[in-house]
């Protein structure tokens, strides 16, 4: 008979909590969650005030008597679900199958899982947080309302098993309204005048670039400009007019949030959100350790705020001072973001003794990628300031002024450790050393370049600029970036061309029935206030059930209104220009599993189908054949010659280029990718 009981969500935070107590002490894990709505109906009562009608989830018959009689025989029931809503309304079932009384005094949080922290939340129980559980009822009735009710209308007019979702819809939604911004993007022709200056006495060449005249920016739109200018300047002498010294300081970013530990771990490592949030879920639950035993090495993942507590924070400071000196630490505190729940901490280590190199043999691969990006983020937070040296000169030639911009890092501070990534690769903090120059000082010209260029679109979404914009926008919490993303990658609404996010011709369907007919509901302002009013939820100043109600009589009167007026609707399939070899019909463009493929609208009569086959405009390197673009079973791009395997070898993962080289390993590798499931199935055959 174990003294005390403790239901965590997962085994390895069992595992790691275990060693941890004493040997009465018995922890048990849900598998997540232990009761949900029906898949199989709504599951939500409309006509008794939105009751939700939960079930023991299937398949969790066997976990539940288990977790029944050990709770029956031990002393004290301790339910030390994850500490967010999610993990709040995973206690708050548990204690409905357990028969646990609502008020009893049996939650218990870890923000990180240490001995100490375990130890001392063991001792400090709570009871339920009926707010934070009413938040996540909320959000699931709320959810599961407008997918159950729309989904439907997507089956009967483009497809079935298609769906629906309040924050998915305007993810898909944003991803399609930056491709429309692309097609419609016109270039505008805009030139650069750069000249390159030579200082006389050091034999230093710098580079200059036009600004404009008299001190008044000109922009210069066509050649014809170029040339009015380049006739005005052509004799010209280049005199030093201006030179400005200065200081420019750079701060630190703050301890990761999930938000931007997804986006940086994207930019940096490359890993996908499920993939981050993957790991970083091991990293908190815990790794074995040499000396320490099974430890949670980082602190909750799911999270939005930057705070830090006071122990980590002369942890930092005793780190830093011992190893890059005094002048390198500086205490900061950082300001949480509007609409941050801020209930945890920010993503730091746990042990800042336990330095990334002291744990790498301890770690895979993957989690010392990661492990090591949070920890010097976190280091990084606490340390001083960059400072850079910066020059900035005019230079006079016939009225005309050019500029040269220069810098040098004088102090690294917290650079030493940790530089943050930006989107598209743009920063402004190269070093550009510019010679020694003085006013008035004529400069000698070597060349001067004009270059055209061409404004470019706005870039596609990425997964991680996709999480910036979300949050920016108010869309979803900490929870959802990953499952949103992932679910409509899924779904084949959009795809990845490298790291870009493309949506598909299925996902732009989707988008804009659903737009035209829902746009109350599909667009970010709503989603922004639902999430606001969640908000208020957790906090005690909002009722779940009015929100609801508030949803629910205004969304029933529009779905009513669309239904009728979709009711004679039909959505023509698209036309190609390739007859079906079987019946002569001209073949039409449809929307399967892996994406888009052409049918025979002869259907059920002719069951002709045959995929669309993308080619590209370079030969193939082995026999000047036409290469063809396909997809392994994981959605990975490959190339190969449409003549494989007749009379030729051909196929790669990597585009191939007019003369390269082609290494033959690479077939191997592909048709193994390719082939792996089928060699499973014949296996037990």
């Amino acid at each position: 008979m174990a003294d005390k009981l403790i239901i965590v969500e997962s085994p390895a935070k069992a595992n790691t909590i275990k060693k941890f107590l004493g040997g009465s002490t018995k922890v048990l894990a849900s598998m997540g969650h232990i009761r949900d709505l029906p898949k199989s109906k709504l599951g939500v009562n409309t006509e008794n005030d939105f009751e939700p009608e939960y079930i023991n989830i299937r398949g969790k018959g066997d976990l539940i008597k288990q977790l029944k009689k050990e709770a029956k025989s031990a002393k004290k029931v301790y339910l030390a679900t994850d500490p967010d809503r999610e993990g709040e309304a995973i206690a708050w079932h548990l204690a409905h199958i357990l028969e646990i009384p609502e008020d009893s005094v049996c939650r218990v949080t870890f923000n990180e899982i240490t001995k100490e922290t375990v130890q001392n939340s063991i001792k400090n129980p709570r009871k339920i947080d009926m707010n934070l559980t009413d938040a996540q009822q909320a959000r699931r009735v709320l959810d599961r309302i407008v997918g159950y009710k729309i989904s439907p209308l997507l089956w009967k007019k483009v497809k079935k098993g298609l769906s629906a979702g309040r924050v998915q819809s305007v993810a898909v939604k944003l991803i399609c309204d930056k491709e429309e911004e692309i097609e419609k993007f016109i270039p505008d022709e805009y030139w650069n005048i750069y000249a390159n200056l030579k200082e006389p006495n050091s034999k230093k060449s710098f580079e200059a670039k036009f600004y404009g005249i008299n001190d008044k920016k000109l922009d210069i739109h066509s050649k014809e400009e170029v040339d009015k200018i380049l006739d005005k300047i052509r004799n010209g002498e280049f005199i030093v007019k201006n030179i400005k010294k200065a200081e420019k300081k750079k701060n630190p970013a703050p301890p990761f949030t999930t938000s931007t530990m997804q986006q940086e771990a994207s930019r940096k490592l490359n890993f996908t959100l499920k993939r981050t949030m993957s790991i970083a879920q091991g990293l908190y639950e815990g790794v074995r350790v040499p000396e320490k035993g099974t430890v949670g090495l980082i602190t909750y993942m799911r999270t939005d705020s930057t705070r830090i507590s006071d122990e980590a924070r002369n942890a930092a400071k005793k780190y830093i001072e011992a190893n890059y000196g005094a002048s390198y630490y500086e205490n900061r505190f950082y300001k949480a973001k509007q609409n941050a729940q801020d209930a945890h901490e920010a993503i730091r280590p746990t042990y800042v003794e336990l330095s990334p190199d002291k744990l790498e043999n301890a770690l895979t691969p993957e989690q010392f990628k990661l492990y090591n990006l949070i920890y010097n983020r976190f280091i990084a937070s606490q340390m001083a300031t960059a400072i850079y040296d910066t020059t900035a000169v005019d230079i006079n030639v016939n009225d005309y002024i050019f500029k040269a911009n220069g810098q040098t890092l004088k102090f690294k501070g917290f650079m030493t450790l940790y530089v943050e990534d930006v989107d598209n690769n743009k920063s402004n903090d190269d070093i550009v050393t510019l010679p020694e120059l003085e006013i008035n000082q004529k400069l000698e010209t070597k060349k001067i370049d004009p270059k055209q260029s061409f404004t470019e679109p706005p870039a596609r979404y990425t997964e991680a600029s996709l999480v910036k914009s979300l949050e920016e926008k108010g869309i979803g919490r900490p929870s959802t970036y990953s499952p949103t993303i992932t679910t409509i990658l899924e779904r084949r609404y959009i795809e990845k061309d490298k790291k870009q996010l493309c949506p598909t011709e299925l996902g732009k369907i989707v988008n804009k029935l659903l737009t035209e007919n829902f746009k109350d509901i599909i667009n970010v302002e709503f989603t922004a206030k639902i999430e606001q009013e969640f908000d208020e939820i957790a906090e005690g100043k909002e009722y779940w059930k009015d929100v609801i109600r508030e949803f629910y009589g205004p969304f029933s009167i529009e779905l009513d209104r669309v239904e009728k007026e979709l009711e004679h609707v039909v959505l023509v399939d698209e036309v190609s220009d390739v007859p079906c070899d079987k019946c002569g019909r001209m073949m039409i463009y449809k929307y399967g599993r892996y994406g888009k493929f052409l049918a025979c609208p002869g259907f059920p009569e002719c069951r002709n189908a045959k995929p669309i086959i993308e080619t590209i405009d370079v030969p193939c390197p082995c026999c000047g054949g036409v290469v063809q673009v396909r997809k392994t079973k994981r959605r990975k791009i490959y190339y190969i010659c449409e003549n494989n395997p007749q009379s030729c070898n051909y196929i790669s993962w990597n585009k191939p280029k007019v003369g390269e080289e082609w290494n033959p390993n690479e077939a191997k590798e592909i048709k193994r990718n390719s082939t792996k499931k089928t060699r499973k199935k014949s296996t037990k055959k």
